[in-house]
């Protein structure tokens, strides 16, 4: 299982709909503290739809914390600092994917300290970031993709009509 991590994030609304990507592809949610918002938020609710009750997520009080509860765990930083694509790298099972607040992104503290497992997502010169919800299912899905769609639908079927 893939893991996405949200480094104080600020917006209700992108953690509710990050939320709901983690359930439809089995995938746990981590939120470090402080959140700028009460999870009990109409806006997560609402972005978040029924999903939100299926959800797995953990609270952490800072990163620290986070970082004491995963010892030895692969987590990539995702930020627009990065010097690599998040497509140049190899996910595997049981990685972590953090992404920083809305505002200001994960501190580059700790970017500093993990260079190689910082990536990025391409843009044109000059643009300050993509949305934080867009963001994550762009790197989410890529490391789902690398791995297989684990244990994921892969195929649809119409509701009224047949592909015959």
């Amino acid at each position: 299982m893939l893991n996405v991590v949200l480094h104080e994030p600020e917006q209700p609304g992108n953690t509710g709909t990050i939320g709901r990507s983690c359930v439809c592809s089995g995938t746990a949610l981590h939120l470090i503290e402080p959140l700028g918002f009460h999870l009990t938020d109409r806006y997560i609710k609402r972005a978040g739809l029924d999903y939100w009750n299926r959800l797995s997520v953990t609270r952490y009080m800072n990163y620290e914390t986070f970082m004491e509860k995963h010892p030895g765990a692969r987590v990539w930083y995702v930020t627009t600092k990065a010097r690599q694509s998040y497509t140049d790298v190899a996910y595997h099972d049981g990685d972590f994917l953090m992404f920083g607040k809305e505002s200001a992104g994960i501190p580059e503290e700790i970017l500093v300290n993990h260079p190689e497992f910082c990536v990025r997502i391409p843009m044109m010169p000059g643009e300050r970031s993509l949305n934080l919800s867009n963001s994550v299912s762009i790197v989410l899905f890529e490391a789902l993709r690398q791995l297989g769609f684990p244990g994921m639908q892969t195929e649809g079927n119409l509701h009224r009509l047949s592909w015959e």
